[in-house]
């Protein structure tokens, strides 16, 4: 088990001086793995004491168990797709990315307390206030899933992209009570946590879709999502942070069937009008298309009702 492992399992019973220590291993893992225990409990404005027996608590012999942990995940962070991009390729490629995929899934999302995520989904259907999505440049696919579909069902959502100038400056309409949703994994972009550390000074509560305990982004959020990003290829895999975000979607869904079905059916109309998607030509695969309200109805789960008819026939 990891130190991202153990301080996980171990969070609601640390002292507050053993999350001071915490914070030092996650915003700076590398203090840890090349430091003294001297070194740690100045930065943490503790005592060398209180750095071991947080050790001992999450299951170490001792200091130097921990540091050695600490040092292979350093190593892990220091460059995952040079390293990866040398191992021999699986015989069996397929089988070992179908395996490795539905485990993200699976790890991502029973990772997920109730709790936790009735809160955050409140938060992301609050229309009062606006919601923000910052992912860096590995995790974009999943920012771009979550802003693009949260904005069907909501005014207000903005999906930031790096670096941190362009992010910055569409920052400026951030009021505070907004939330703001920060996604990234190990080798963390430094533009974003200190965005993220900024949006916390001007109110805003940040989400974060993280990847461990260890994330600087974890030490920032009032609420914090684990994404599993294991891959059998160089990179790591965006599959559960994907997933992670269509469960945050399909919630915001279910506390909005007020509202969201009529701005669902303005978006339609509005790509019927301008011919925006291609419609499949009535009868290809012996088949007819179903009309535009249907696809609403089984995407969204959020209403029976059909578009209006003129829209129906436009998109035909």
């Amino acid at each position: 088990m990891s130190v991202a492992e153990r301080i996980r399992q171990q969070a609601e019973r640390l002292t507050a001086t053993e999350r001071r220590i915490a914070e030092v291993i996650t915003s700076e893992p590398q203090t840890i793995a090349f430091g003294t225990v001297a070194l740690v409990a100045k930065q943490a404005a503790t005592s060398g004491p209180s750095v071991v027996r947080l050790a001992v608590k999450l299951g170490y012999g001792g200091f130097v168990e921990m540091q050695a942990d600490v040092q292979r995940d350093v190593a892990r962070m220091l460059g995952p797709a040079r390293d990866r991009i040398r191992q021999k390729p699986p015989s069996d490629l397929l089988e070992r990315v179908a395996a490795t995929e539905q485990d993200n899934v699976v790890r991502t999302l029973s990772g997920i307390a109730p709790t936790v995520l009735e809160r955050v989904v409140e938060r992301l259907s609050d229309r009062t206030h606006q919601v923000w999505v910052l992912p860096g440049d590995t995790t974009a696919p999943v920012g771009e899933t979550l802003a693009v579909a949260l904005s069907q069902l909501r005014e207000g959502v903005t999906l930031l992209a790096g670096p941190g100038i362009s992010a910055g400056r569409m920052l400026g309409g951030l009021r505070a009570g907004d939330t703001l949703v920060a996604i990234d994994l190990r080798r963390y972009e430094r533009w974003l946590v200190d965005l993220s550390r900024w949006a916390v000074t001007e109110g805003a509560v940040i989400v974060a879709l993280t990847d461990s305990p260890l994330s600087p982004l974890a030490t920032v959020a009032s609420e914090t999502f684990f994404m599993s990003a294991q891959s059998i290829g160089p990179f790591d895999s965006m599959t559960g942070g994907i997933a992670l975000a269509n469960a945050l979607v399909a919630g915001v869904a279910v506390r909005l069937r007020a509202t969201a079905p009529s701005r669902l059916d303005t978006i339609e109309s509005v790509w019927g009008a301008t011919r925006a998607v291609v419609a499949e030509p009535p009868g290809s695969n012996g088949s007819t298309p179903p009309a535009p309200s249907r696809r609403i109805s089984r995407r969204t789960d959020l209403a029976e009702s059909s578009l209006p008819a003129d829209v129906d026939d436009r998109a035909g």
